[in-house]
């Protein structure tokens, strides 16, 4: 059906979930069963939360591979190339496989769903789970979409469970409460396996344990089970086993949480764990466009919620204190912007809006009318401002270009072809 990767690529990054109007995760069950269920050839360890399982899965990728695991990761978004959200020990899946496994689900659909396609979400995680069984894998780390009850990489029974951190997002899908939304993020959790949690808000904890307690799941939990005391970029880990002043790659107490799922994720799937190796793999584990220095004034992070602006406006406070802040934003329109901007209100020297070129997107104009700030500004281009903003900043400011990982992805991309990053 495909002939090369841009046909390919363009066709799946068209495909919409309200294409498709069978029932959740219908279309991915009838292509996995008339591929023979590769999924259930692979040990996987699985990662939802409304921030930080991207920054977790890549922590606990370094530290199996530095225990001399082979491991496979499905993420996203992307920030080049829609390769990037499949690999194998950070190795990105190639063009003849994606393009092969691509045709391969087309087959399928064709012939078993009338051709009515999955979502891009649903397709990719598709060719992930078929790529990954036709490889030798010692384990496969899977990051949710949205949600996990009716996420398309529910289809899988992982080793481990990771809940990271609950916040009100996508509350037109997932629900408008903390507990609403716990509670589909819990549906990753499988009968007997453990699961590890990241979750401070206490309704959202609780509807996660007892969810967990029915399914008879171990529950680890940051602060019952195991802990951390942080010290900037180094911590202290207790559990099951104890670590004094682990060094970390990335700044801020929200990835010192994360390297602590990381840990507990790595020693419940792995049984033990060798310390030299797991200090070095912390060190080294970083993740791009999340407290990603551009230069030494320009902050890239994509912090698409509140609960993610909280953790970037406390991370500059603790490393650059004595700077100004000037924010551009752009986001999508299903998010809570109010607070996020309201939060950024309080400490920008100025803010600025922008948009980015996809149907859910805020326009700037939109993102605006939510500020208070005295000095602030919407730009439909986000190019030229950002170029603006970088052309009047001084020794004391700092850029911090913040908001949906896919206005991050974008930006990022711009300076890489600037040969900056």
């Amino acid at each position: 059906m495909f002939q090369s990767m841009e046909e390919c690529t363009d066709f799946i990054f068209r495909l919409k979930a309200s294409q498709y109007k069978g029932e959740p995760l219908e279309s991915a069950k009838i292509i996995l069963a008339a591929l023979g269920n590769p999924q259930q050839k692979t040990k996987f360890i699985h990662f939802a939360g409304s921030n930080g399982k991207g920054s977790t899965l890549n922590a606990t990728r370094e530290i199996l591979m530095a225990h001399g695991l082979t491991v496979g990761a499905f993420i996203s978004p992307h920030l080049e190339r829609a390769n990037e959200r499949v690999t194998i020990n950070k190795q990105q899946i190639s063009d003849e496989d994606f393009l092969r496994i691509a045709n391969k689900l087309a087959e399928v659909v064709v012939n078993k769903l009338d051709g009515k396609f999955p979502s891009f979400f649903e397709f990719m995680t598709l060719l992930a789970l078929i790529y990954f069984s036709e490889k030798a894998l010692d384990v496969a780390l899977l990051e949710t979409g949205i949600g996990g009850r009716l996420d398309s990489t529910n289809v899988i029974v992982p080793e481990v469970s990771v809940i990271t951190t609950i916040s009100l997002e996508h509350t037109d899908m997932l629900g408008d409460t903390y507990a609403q939304i716990a509670a589909e993020k819990a549906g990753i959790i499988k009968t007997g396996k453990p699961v590890v949690i990241g979750v401070k808000n206490e309704k959202a904890l609780s509807v996660i344990k007892e969810t967990a307690q029915k399914l008879t799941a171990p529950i680890y939990a940051l602060n019952e089970q195991f802990f951390v005391n942080s010290h900037t970029t180094q911590f202290d880990y207790t559990g099951e086993i104890r670590l004094a002043n682990v060094e970390l790659a990335m700044f801020g107490e929200h990835q010192i949480a994360n390297a602590a799922l990381a840990i507990t994720t790595t020693q419940l799937f792995l049984g033990a764990l060798d310390e030299v190796k797991l200090r070095d793999a912390l060190k080294h584990a970083k993740w791009e466009g999340r407290f990603e220095w551009v230069r030494d004034n320009i902050v890239l992070d994509g912090a698409h919620n509140s609960e993610g602006t909280t953790a970037l406006i406390e991370t500059l406070q603790q490393v650059v204190p004595d700077k100004n802040y000037v924010f551009v934003y752009a986001a999508l329109q299903d998010k809570d912007h109010g607070v996020s901007i309201g939060l950024m209100d309080q400490v920008a020297s100025e803010i600025h809006f922008t948009q980015i070129a996809l149907p859910r997107a805020a326009t700037a104009q939109q993102l605006l009318e939510q500020s208070t700030h005295g000095n602030k500004s919407a730009h439909a281009d986000w190019t030229t401002l950002v170029e603006q903003k970088m052309s009047e900043l001084s020794d004391r400011d700092v850029l911090v270009i913040t908001g949906s990982l896919y206005f991050i992805a974008e930006v990022r991309g711009y300076f890489v072809h600037k040969g900056w990053l």
